[in-house]
């Protein structure tokens, strides 16, 4: 089985580098614009409960049905959502969060292994769940890939833990509407899986 994390297209505080986390901003008419509808479309697409995570689904996979993940929603960086680094150059808060490796809690918000943490419990589950139902029916799924539409944020969370391709939480940086290809046959036995490519869901003339 293979499984697809795509990260969410662009929304009018990207090009401002503001930190989104749980604020629930939708794509601009821009982000929607870069986009393409894929040349085929899954039963079931699994979602964050951010407005952002369901448009780019509906973007890509405008037939697919919807199943919220709650658990897959972004960091929640508390009171520096809305500003920018810039912004935040002269904030103490800010500053030490940084000095930390932004691996420290964001006041009001997570911390890094706090979100990593329930990011990957929620997505465990969810293979969990994929692997046993091929188990049970003795067949292969319907849809060719699972899909997952989240942030990016969630896919370097994923990556960071379960790739048996070892990299940095912040080396699994992926651009928007883009998304990583993965096979579930290590998991089995090593609770891990194997990275295949990184997929493009933005239009040729926007990549």
């Amino acid at each position: 089985m293979k499984i697809e994390i795509i990260r969410h297209g662009e929304t009018a505080w990207m090009p401002e580098r503001k930190y989104q986390g749980i604020s629930d901003i939708p794509l601009s008419e821009t982000g929607k614009n870069k986009l393409e509808k894929a040349g085929y479309s899954p039963k079931t697409v699994y979602v964050s409960p951010l407005i952002r995570a369901k448009e780019t689904a509906f973007c890509i996979f405008p037939e697919a049905e919807q199943q919220v993940i709650p658990g897959l929603s972004e960091m929640d960086f508390g009171v520096f959502e809305g500003r920018s680094a810039d912004d935040m150059a002269d904030d103490p808060d800010y500053r030490t969060w940084v000095d930390g490796m932004c691996r420290g809690r964001c006041p009001g918000g997570e911390s890094t292994d706090e979100f990593c943490d329930r990011v990957c419990a929620a997505f465990e589950d969810l293979v969990n769940e994929w692997i046993s139902d091929e188990k049970e029916t003795a067949c292969p799924s319907d849809d060719p890939v699972r899909i997952i539409v989240a942030h990016g944020g969630t896919a370097m969370a994923v990556m960071e833990r379960f790739s048996e391709e070892k990299r940095t939480f912040y080396e699994w940086y992926l651009k928007s509407g883009c998304g990583y290809i993965l096979d579930t046959a290590p998991w089995k036995e090593k609770k891990q899986l194997k990275f295949l490519t990184v997929s493009n869901h933005n239009k040729a003339s926007e990549r």
